[in-house]
């Protein structure tokens, strides 16, 4: 592991995440940095499972929720790399069904910029209805348009990893999660480490997912029942502890989220920079397109300001403004947190099992590898 000014970067992270854990703030966590293809950080803390008193490891894989969303991306990226889809490619044209209602002008470029104005899912959803990836598909076949493709921004927090996923299917005719296995977690080495659907005999392995506790003077702001988020997916299914431990969500391909340990996702933001071990997973030049291709705006379903490139957020949590120009990555639900900067060659990943309303961790953790990197004491 690195070293600078006498201790080492692994140090000094894993020194703040075993606070964290005796602080009580967070119950397990996950640090993995990869520079320039070597990794610089393999740091754990805490309990996966508090009641068999199991630790963190570094192989453990903990439900991310949005962070392997990258994933996904990567996978679009690699088939445009070899040619089987172009970014402006329709989704129609590889999925016909997905022409109706207007969409048949929707394009895979406006799908990984969240501007395909495809967010929402039937407010009738169940969880197992997520399960259930012809259902899923069929009702966002069958959506309305929010607004004219390409016009707005808004995240598509379920629709984007169905949409990706049955694109995916449709041109390879593998699920994305046997594609993720071939292309991706394999050559990496990191196949039991990194997943969309999971085998349940792998459950086992995974950290417990908590909910942060609610403060004793916690109030819910009060927020318009018009809000567009209250449209594009039912409350019921907003993700918490009880969602992500349920062994049908677990082995479901639900690619909007997945399964990963900090190492395995951090390693994936490595093979993007550069060579891990031989493998690079995109060329230079299409990571730069995809890094480098943005979209900004207000967001139509959230309500905050979002900068998206393709199938990538640009910045990364309590980011200072230079680092929206090069930091590329995806946080989840609960405050876990990966990115990858194309400025430095830093491959990051926090992963936690408490889930939290914040990102205040990746963000404490992001400062103190970037201050380290920087030679700031």
């Amino acid at each position: 592991m690195s070293k600078l000014q006498g201790v080492s970067i692994n140090e000094r992270v894993q020194r703040a995440i075993e606070e964290m854990v005796e602080s009580g703030a967070e119950q397990g966590l996950q640090v993995a940095a990869y520079q320039h293809g070597e990794q610089i950080i393999d740091a754990v803390a805490g309990l996966a499972d508090p009641k068999t008193g199991r630790a963190v490891t570094p192989e453990t894989p903990f439900y991310c929720y949005s962070v392997c969303k990258a994933a996904a991306s990567t996978l679009v990226h690699m088939l445009a790399e070899r040619r089987a889809l172009t970014y402006d490619t329709p989704v129609a044209e590889v999925w016909p069904e997905f022409a109706a209602r207007g969409k048949d002008g929707v394009t895979i470029r406006q799908v990984l910029n969240h501007t395909a104005g495809v967010p929402g899912i039937p407010l009738t959803t169940t969880i197992e209805d997520l399960c259930n990836w012809d259902k899923m598909c069929s009702a966002i076949a069958g959506a309305e348009l929010w607004w004219k493709p390409g016009t707005k921004i808004g995240y598509h927090a379920y629709t984007f990893g169905y949409i990706v996923g049955e694109v995916i299917r449709r041109v390879t005719g593998k699920r994305i999660s046997q594609l993720l296995h071939e292309e991706v977690s394999g050559p990496l080495g990191v196949e039991r480490e990194l997943y969309f659907g999971m085998p349940q005999s792998e459950h086992h392995r995974l950290a417990v997912l908590e909910d942060a506790p609610m403060p004793p003077d916690f109030q819910m702001p009060a927020m318009p029942p018009d809000l567009p988020m209250f449209k594009a997916a039912p409350m019921s299914l907003m993700p918490n502890a009880a969602f992500g431990n349920r062994p049908d969500t677990l082995a479901a391909d639900i690619p909007a989220g997945g399964k990963t340990s900090a190492r395995a996702i951090a390693r994936m933001y490595a093979a993007l920079l550069g060579k891990v071990d031989g493998v690079q997973l995109l060329t230079p030049a299409r990571l730069k397109q995809a890094t480098t291709e943005r979209v900004t705006g207000q967001d139509e379903v959230f309500g905050m300001p979002t900068t998206w490139g393709l199938g990538y957020s640009i910045g990364v949590p309590g980011g200072n403004p230079q680092d929206l120009q090069t930091a590329f990555g995806v946080g989840g639900v609960g405050g876990s947190f990966a990115f990858g900067d194309t400025a430095t060659g830093l491959a990051f990943a926090l992963t936690k099992n408490r889930l939290t309303s914040d990102f205040n961790a990746s963000s404490r953790v992001i400062h103190v590898v970037t201050d380290a990197i920087a030679g700031k004491p």
